[in-house]
């Protein structure tokens, strides 16, 4: 919840046309997180790649994203 908005902060900080998420190291992910990276794949319509750790990835499926076409697999 802490780091939440500062990821979307920090990804929204320069202008891209395409944005990855290196996720593969975090061990925590809560609904805060889940939010941001919900407004981020809004905010970057097929241009989001998240790359999750197996903990990412277990919190999005239980939330029903995890077949998004953003989740790139393991």
């Amino acid at each position: 919840m802490a780091t939440a908005d500062t990821m979307f902060q920090t990804v929204l900080r320069e202008p891209a046309r395409q944005v990855t998420l290196d996720l593969r190291a975090v061990t925590f992910f809560d609904s805060a997180a889940i939010h941001a990276v919900v407004r981020l794949a809004q905010h970057y319509p097929g241009a989001l790649a998240v790359l999750p750790s197996r903990q990412v990835r277990r919190v999005l499926a239980i939330a029903g994203l995890g077949e998004q076409d953003w989740l790139l697999p393991a």
